[in-house]
């Protein structure tokens, strides 16, 4: 197949192809999960995060919460790759912010070794690349907490959005979660 003739595509649609109940079903189930779990996040982070100058809830946990509670059966919204995806690519985002700073190569440099450990590490977590490129333009709030930032938001808000689902997930008896742990 030809360079080109490969960005064609194909017909393929997993979605579309699911009956309108299913995809009512798992979309109700998905707006309770990412209800709870954003906004358990947001709660603890105004009530004891943001008094102390920092957070518990950044914009990658948004993507996550669609990975998590809307695409449960998906490799890349299991435990692992939920936990182990964002404090990965925070480690590697904040390094690369105490190396190079907050310019370009720091932000492209974040993202794309991040993409690399993740795969390396078998914890590929799509919203991980922008954990570790928010630790790179997140300004002086995530600036000042240096590795901290790992723990949290990173890690510990990963860790809500995971208590959630599996309590939510579970709770239909055609939904399973999580699909495996390791």
């Amino acid at each position: 197949m030809g360079y080109l003739a490969k960005m064609k595509g194909d017909s393929r649609r997993i979605i579309e192809d699911t009956p309108f109940i299913e995809k009512l079903k798992n979309s109700s189930w998905a707006w309770l999960g990412s209800s709870l779990a954003i906004g358990l996040c947001a709660y603890l982070s105004s009530r004891f995060f943001e008094p102390w100058d920092t957070a518990l809830i950044i914009g990658s946990f948004g993507a996550s919460a669609v990975l998590v509670y809307g695409v449960i059966d998906s490799p890349l919204s299991q435990p692992k790759n939920l936990v182990g995806g964002h404090m990965l690519s925070g480690v590697i985002g904040v390094a690369c912010f105490l190396l190079l700073g907050t310019g370009w190569a720091a932000a492209a440099l974040a993202v794309s070794f991040s993409i690399v450990a993740m795969i390396l590490t078998n914890t590929v977590h799509p919203p991980g690349g922008a954990t570790a490129l928010i630790a790179i333009i997140g300004g002086g709030q995530v600036h000042q907490l240096g590795f901290w930032y790992v723990l949290a938001p990173a890690g510990l808000g990963a860790v809500v959005l995971l208590i959630v689902a599996l309590l939510v997930n579970n709770l239909a008896r055609d939904r399973r979660y999580p699909q495996y742990w390791f």
